[in-house]
């Protein structure tokens, strides 16, 4: 055995697994005299090169040397060994391979404009000279060594280290004979304290299931897609002025197997999206597919933006989820969440070390209510992985757009947080100014570079602007969630009949800000867990009122400006909170009351889709006009809603009251028909009666030169329109 001093420091760095700059020492190495090539290999009785030349031991190490005089030996060279156990291996060397990054791709990369940061991030199968392989790239600065380990190598830091590039603490390095499908993580040496990191890759496309957590080495997608017409539709939409009702979806909880076990998103390809497309629905929107760790975390502690969960299967498969979608003419939404990230060892928390990824003061890196860590988005390198992880999915999946989670609570330095226990921006302000340029720039070189996608946020608060462009100082999105209408509708719909005519503003006072944003209203999960309620037990009364109620509400939603989304199982009034551990009770659809409110929906969606009025204004005010806001007493709205060339009409009786030969103000003469009626005997509804078209007269309503006179159904929304 020899002491420390009869080897060089580089050997001894190699050997405990802290060398910073590996290739220096390891590889092929020739001066004006001699060629050396070493390699460090453990568990190894005896190594030469291609089999031919002899490698010597570095007495009392695992270090093999070849020394030569010659200069014969060239790129490429294989590597073979003899293991203490017999077994005859042999590899091409990797610390004989030049950096494979480009200097462009790190320069982008450093100044946070690497919008495809993803394809030269992570593991990549690679080829170099016609040896393939797969070339591993991670961002780890305050690292002073970085290696990767899988299967291929015993999990053994010791045996791959990487090469860092430059000053950005960018580390790469190409391992020959690797394919996809192989396990690994990166080991992680912090420089500071020597403390070991064992990760799984940011960048990584595919993890293990659940409970492992490795990333996986992918191979190129194999899929075909078969969308292209629905693609170059999608770029030329006028998606502003076009319907949209969207099918909000947990996919693990929409259906399972008699065993509990999961949908595969090839069996969701085939029954949801035919569920789906008989429903009418335009789009689904899918709560986080991305990587998580926790079932009941329902995707939103997210580990993997690059990766699909693999509790579905593989990303191939998700790619043709989609792509039936788009056959179907539906659209698909992802749930994206870039406002927080869990603590768990293994993904992005303290990456290198350090707070890396996060704030290092909690006053801004982490959100004490969720348990979870905040991104710094004045770095540029995780600005640039956020926006990555945005194109990724828009550019690899055809996703049709994205949903971003908890806007609010990024906006906002104190939000959630008493005094004291937050820091103001450098004016002094609670506005968090790196995230509104985050959003600001992502969604101007989204929308640019993928016309016709949609870029919504779930923003609670009254910051303006959050759906207007960059150009006259919004932030950029498509739409927002109208989380005031939605409240304030609820809580409306929750009062007993006779006291809502105390209540009657509820209703009426979301029309003075509707224009304001492109408004999405959102019936969402949130709504139906948490002891929430379900939809139809948050209605008051008895069983029948309950379901009229619901029905009512639906037909207010659909007929009132904003696009429209609900939550899988509100579509047939599930009556149990939504569990996210279990499928969907779609049991109750042997009831009549229940199946009576899926075929409204179906009637709903239908009925919006084919009625220009209900949708092709839905942000301008031009496209609704009051007809009577006024009748508190009745607890009676009734409003138009306007196309270039027609209008509908919308009236709603909020008691159980039937109103018999109500009059209402028309704005032409002619014939009027009813296209919805919620409380018809299709819906499980009591069919009050009325006329099937009604003729204006010509006596003046509600400052209207026309009037009909109709009955209005007990707790009963209509949609009328004029006949052509």
């Amino acid at each position: 055995m020899i002491t420390d001093s009869n080897m060089t420091n580089d050997i001894l760095k190699i050997i405990e697994a802290r060398h910073h700059d590996p290739f220096s020492t390891l590889g092929l190495h020739k001066n004006k005299n001699t060629t050396v090539i070493r390699a460090f290999l453990p568990n190894t009785q005896s190594a030469s090169i291609n089999g031919e030349l002899p490698m010597q031991r570095i007495e009392g190490t695992d270090i093999f040397e070849w020394q030569s005089t010659s200069s014969d030996i060239c790129f490429p060279y294989q590597i073979h060994r003899k293991t203490n156990d017999g077994a005859e291996l042999e590899h091409y060397d990797p610390y004989s391979f030049l950096p494979q990054l480009s200097e462009y791709d790190l320069h982008l990369f450093a100044e946070g404009k690497h919008w495809h940061a993803y394809k030269v991030m992570g593991a990549h199968l690679h080829e170099v000279e016609g040896i393939k392989g797969v070339l591993f790239a991670t961002w780890a600065p305050a690292a002073e060594r970085v290696s990767v380990v899988g299967d291929f190598n015993n999990w053994d830091g010791r045996q791959h280290p990487m090469r860092v590039r430059g000053n950005n603490g960018v580390w790469e390095l190409f391992i020959p004979g690797l394919t996809a499908a192989e396990l690994y993580k990166f080991e992680i040496r912090n420089r500071d304290t020597g403390a070991l990191h064992l990760k799984m890759d940011p960048y990584g496309q595919q993890c293990e299931k659940r409970p492992g957590k490795a990333s996986i080495t992918t191979s190129p997608t194999e899929h075909q897609w078969q969308d292209i017409s629905w693609m170059q539709q999608r770029a030329k939409s006028d998606w502003l002025h076009s319907p949209q009702a969207i099918y909000e979806v947990h996919l693990g909880s929409w259906k399972r197997h008699f065993n509990g076990e999961f949908y595969n998103y090839r069996e969701l390809a085939d029954d949801l999206v035919s569920y789906v497309s008989q429903m009418g629905f335009t789009h689904i929107e899918l709560l986080p597919v991305t990587e998580h760790p926790l079932d009941i975390s329902w995707g939103y502690q997210t580990t993997g933006y690059f990766a699909a969960t693999s509790r579905f299967g593989q990303p191939d498969d998700l790619r043709y989820l989609i792509d039936q979608c788009h056959r179907k003419n539906i659209g698909v939404i992802l749930d994206w969440v870039p406002g927080h990230f869990p603590k768990d060892d293994h993904g992005l928390a303290k990456f290198d070390g350090t707070a890396l990824y996060e704030h290092e003061d909690p006053r801004r890196g982490e959100h004490q209510d969720w348990g979870t860590l905040i991104f710094n988005y004045g770095r540029k390198e995780v600005f640039n992985f956020l926006l990555s992880s945005a194109f990724f999915w828009l550019e690899e999946f055809h996703i049709d757009g994205l949903r971003v989670d908890a806007v609010a609570s990024m906006l906002y330095l104190d939000y959630s947080r008493k005094e004291g226990e937050w820091l103001p921006n450098q004016f002094g302000g609670r506005e968090n100014l790196e995230v509104i340029e985050f959003f600001k720039h992502a969604n101007s070189v989204l929308h640019a570079a993928h016309p016709g996608c949609i870029i919504t946020a779930e923003e609670s608060t009254s910051y303006p602007m959050i759906s207007r462009p960059v150009d006259i100082g919004g932030l950029g999105f498509s739409m927002k969630w109208n989380m005031g209408w939605m409240n304030d509708t609820l809580e409306y719909m929750q009062q007993d009949p006779i006291h809502r005519r105390y209540h009657h503003s509820e209703l009426t006072f979301g029309l003075l800000y509707a224009f304001t944003e492109n408004f999405v209203l959102p019936f969402s999960h949130d709504e139906v867990v948490h002891g929430k309620r379900s939809m139809l037990y948050k209605m008051p009364g008895d069983e029948w009122q309950q379901f009229a109620n619901l029905r009512l509400l639906y037909t207010f939603m659909y007929a009132y400006p904003g696009k429209k989304l609900l939550f899988m199982g509100c579509e047939f009034a599930q009556g149990t909170e939504w569990n996210c551990e279990k499928e969907l009770d779609w049991y109750v659809l042997d009831y009549p009351s229940h199946k009576g409110m899926q075929t409204l929906v179906s009637d709903l969606n239908t009925t919006y889709k084919n009625t220009a009025a209900l949708y092709q204004y839905d942000f301008e005010s031009n496209g609704f006009e009051w007809i009577d806001c006024n009748d508190n007493e009745k607890s009676i709205l009734s409003f138009l809603r306007k196309a270039d060339n027609s209008f509908a009409i919308g009236v709603f009786n909020f008691t159980p009251i039937p109103r018999e030969n109500y009059r209402l103000g028309v704005p032409e003469a002619g014939e009027y028909e009813i296209i919805i009626n919620s409380d018809s005997e299709f819906y499980a509804g009591s069919n009050f009666s009325n006329a099937l078209s009604f003729s204006a007269e010509q006596i003046a309503w509600s400052d209207r030169p026309y009037s009909i006179v109709v009955n209005l159904p007990p707790l009963s929304g209509l949609i009328l329109r004029k006949k052509s």
